[in-house]
């Protein structure tokens, strides 16, 4: 680059760059984004003030500040709690089924949609498969309990009236924990296929006459251009899924439990649930520690994976 030029791209920066004037006149958009950014800084970053009470006897009216200092005493306690191992048992064992089943399904289903050639039956395969991931887990439990329930679940009448018996999908604790896994496949494999199919669209067209001049076949396509090529997509949300093995959906859980299956369904977001907000004020202290110690296992599996993949000469996340 010759330095005479210089002069002429500094000038052409500088006309990029947000004036006053161009603030003043569009006043409005920046005040609408002055609610998010507010609601960013209070409910993600004002609150870690409130980790201090993983390290205190909090009492309320003392407040964060005025609390007495006991260290790690509320994690002993937590950790020495009656069920605070099946609580761990049932994270990891959800969220690992979870992993196992959930993460490459999105990846089958973009690869399959991007062979449809048909537009209309490709927008219309897309929006169903989308469509339950805008749905709340109330109402995929409610929808799930009127299909599985044993006694007038829809799929249970079916099976009854062909001749089968009754199974008791949500009733029972194997049976519940494999209904767990699949609704959360159903529920989640929509929204990862839109990442996926938005990396497709992106390689570059060459490689694939190049595969075609070869003599590569659709499959042999997909094999050695398609998958190496959004290779970096599935190892991004490969870590931000492992960062999540101590949380799992609290939610989930919650819509899907039942009285008659309890050997799964307490989890650490339960756990903390019940402690911080069912057990009143005198166990927030302890649901908090529980809570950072679930934040920071997280954060040492991403930086791990992340270390690890860029071990494998790959990039990370970090």
């Amino acid at each position: 680059m010759r330095v005479s030029s210089l002069p002429v791209i500094q000038k052409n920066l500088s006309r990029k760059r947000p004036s006053g004037r161009s603030i003043r006149s569009y006043w409005e958009l920046y005040v609408m984004l002055l609610i998010p950014m507010l609601f960013l800084f209070v409910f993600k970053y004002g609150s870690y003030f409130g980790l201090a009470t993983a390290f205190e006897n909090y009492k309320i009216l003392k407040g964060v500040f005025g609390s007495e200092w006991v260290w790690f005493d509320n994690f002993i306690k937590v950790f020495g709690h009656r069920r605070f191992g099946d609580a761990l048992r049932n994270t990891v064992l959800l969220n690992v089924l979870d992993l196992v089943f959930s993460f490459p399904m999105p990846i089958i289903l973009a690869l399959l949609l991007n062979e449809i050639r048909q537009k209309s039956v490709k927008r219309v395969t897309q929006t169903m498969l989308y469509l339950p991931h805008f749905l709340s887990w109330v109402i995929v439990g409610a929808i799930a309990y009127q299909l599985f329930t044993y006694g007038s679940g829809v799929v249970n009448d079916i099976i009854e009236r062909m001749g089968g018996d009754r199974v008791p999908f949500l009733q029972e604790d194997t049976l519940w924990l494999v209904s767990y896994v699949l609704i959360g496949v159903w529920q989640s494999m929509g929204w990862g296929t839109i990442i996926y199919l938005a990396a497709i669209t992106s390689i570059n067209p060459e490689l694939y006459e190049a595969a075609v001049v070869d003599g590569a076949n659709r499959w042999k396509q997909c094999l050695n251009v398609t998958l190496p090529s959004i290779k970096p997509t599935m190892v991004t949300l490969f870590i931000m899924r492992l960062g999540q093995l101590m949380g799992g959906s609290f939610e989930r859980v919650i819509a899907l439990k039942n009285v008659a299956t309890n050997e799964f369904t307490y989890t650490i977001p339960v756990m903390v649930y019940d402690m911080g907000l069912q057990s009143g004020t005198s166990k927030i202290a302890q649901a908090t520690a529980l809570g950072l110690f679930q934040s920071v296992i997280g954060v040492l599996l991403v930086i791990g994976a992340d270390y690890f993949v860029k071990s494998l000469g790959e990039d990370g996340l970090l």
